[in-house]
């Protein structure tokens, strides 16, 4: 059927393929090209099938709304065309053949950085030779925003969504800016800002690239499978794309915008350690619970680890991890797995540097230790502080924080809080009293006291803010 050079290569690449992979590749390629009525098709079986870009464009109408961006659609003809049959004069004929459409599905799925860079390359320009900064940007903005669109699309956000999160556009910018700052040229020097933008990249440098940022290759596994619904349901993809977006618990039905970004979230959760990866739940938010360091203390206690994230009255969004259950005491806790962040206006995360072990602090009500919430530093020097009287705060790093290696988080060193938010991350420790019902009271003896001195007994339901159970917010 085919001309044996080319067979042997086809067959290679097929086989990286189970059987019901293999059928299902059969049968989008069938529908794509059945859909494109190529000429001859229908008269004889002489004329292969193939595949057109409007045939793909088509395959995104046909469902009403389309699950890709238009931009990517086309991205993703380009780099299917872009494989050059042995043989055959490459690069004329604008239809894609069933072979090219393997090898596009092999390369990209299941390809090393070697693999997928000359299908990138096209990907992101449509000429040969070196790609500008600014054209990566692009590109890079695009797979960015087609993973946002198709996870939404598909209603595979696990209950986030683009309603109780922060507007996706900026998220997307951070991201595609903080994946950009990855790239090396061959002397190892890192162009950043407008002069990124106007270097030439060539073909050795985005294969470093695509083979030290995995997020390229995983954001291109979600575009395909999701995008093109190949592949979506079989098992292989669980390892790379399972906890890609981590399940979404406490925001639903509250009337809640978060502080987090959908970006935002993909880039953090893939810097927690691998076991926490798979749930975030929503424990404290200033806008819900008040704006109390009380509270606050109430509803973190104890509850395994969290990220913190909170924003300053200029608009700054910033947080940290803890790795370990926050506990009131006058000592440093936590370990080197905690690291601070920076959410907007640039994305970032910020590891320790084994200068000291400051790596997590909540005091309160002590005479003679400074009382609130800190991470990394030292004390009256945190790179993110809280103070517990609540709504000031300070971010000192001159030029940058001890224990993290972190810039000035904050807008001003000394900052205003405007709203915070403490997630747990991982399954909720069977101590945080979620089978028993635990509320606030239990946890805040200050918060008890209080309620006793106004002569409300302990009991009175209506004040006990019941835990959250883990009910299922898909």
């Amino acid at each position: 059927k085919m001309g044996n050079a080319e067979s042997n290569a086809y067959r290679n690449h097929l086989s990286r393929f189970l059987p019901e992979e293999q059928s299902d590749i059969d049968k989008v390629f069938d529908t794509l090209s059945g859909s494109s009525g190529s000429a001859g098709a229908k008269n004889g079986k002489a004329t292969k099938k193939t595949v057109t870009l409007a045939a793909l464009q088509a395959r995104q109408l046909i469902i009403a709304d389309e699950p890709l961006p238009e931009q990517m659609t086309v991205r993703l003809y380009n780099g299917m065309k872009s494989i050059d049959l042995t043989g055959k004069p490459s690069g004329l004929s604008e239809q894609i053949a069933k072979e090219q459409f393997v090898i596009f599905m092999s390369n990209l799925l299941k390809g090393n950085a070697d693999e997928k860079v000359t299908i990138i390359m096209r990907m992101i320009s449509k000429t040969e030779g070196p790609v500008k900064g600014k054209q990566i940007q692009e590109f890079t903005e695009d797979l960015i925003m087609s993973v946002v669109h198709v996870l939404s699309y598909r209603k595979e956000l696990r209950g986030w969504n683009l309603e109780n999160t922060r507007d996706s556009a900026s998220g997307v910018k951070a991201l595609a800016s903080q994946l950009l700052s990855e790239l090396k040229l061959a002397d190892g020097t890192k162009p950043a800002g407008p002069q990124l933008l106007e270097t030439n990249f060539d073909q050795s440098v985005i294969e470093d690239w695509v083979y030290r940022v995995p997020q390229i290759s995983v954001f291109l596994s979600v575009v395909i499978r999701q995008g093109l619904h190949v592949l979506h349901s079989l098992p292989d993809q669980t390892k790379d794309i399972l906890n890609l977006v981590p399940r979404c618990k406490g925001i639903k039905g509250r009337g809640l915008v978060s502080l987090f970004d959908i970006p935002s979230v993909i880039y953090i959760n893939s810097h927690l350690p691998a076991e926490l990866q798979h749930k975030w739940q929503l424990l404290f938010s200033s806008r819900l619970h008040g704006e109390s360091f009380s509270q606050l203390c109430g509803h973190i206690v104890n509850k395994g680890p969290c990220i913190v994230i909170l924003k300053d009255l200029d608009g700054y969004i910033f947080g940290g991890f803890a790795s370990h259950s926050w506990e009131v005491k006058p000592q440093f806790q936590g370990d080197n797995r905690c690291f601070l962040f920076s959410v907007f206006p640039s994305l970032a995360v910020y590891t320790y540097t084994g200068y000291n072990d400051h790596y997590m602090y909540l005091n309160h009500g002590q005479q003679t230790m400074p009382n609130g919430l800190g991470m990394g530093g030292q004390h009256g020097y945190f790179g993110l502080w809280i103070d517990s009287d609540y709504g000031k705060g300070h971010s000192k790093a001159k030029p940058r924080c001890t224990t993290y290696n972190s810039p000035q988080l904050s807008a001003k060193e000394d900052f205003t809080l405007d709203a915070m938010e403490v997630w747990a991350v991982g399954d909720l420790p069977e101590s945080a009293g979620t089978k028993g019902k635990k509320s606030i009271l239990d946890v805040d003896p200050e918060a008890q006291a209080l309620l006793e001195m106004a002569g409300k007994s302990r009991q009175s339901e209506g004040l006990r803010e019941a835990i959250e159970e883990d009910d299922d917010d898909d």
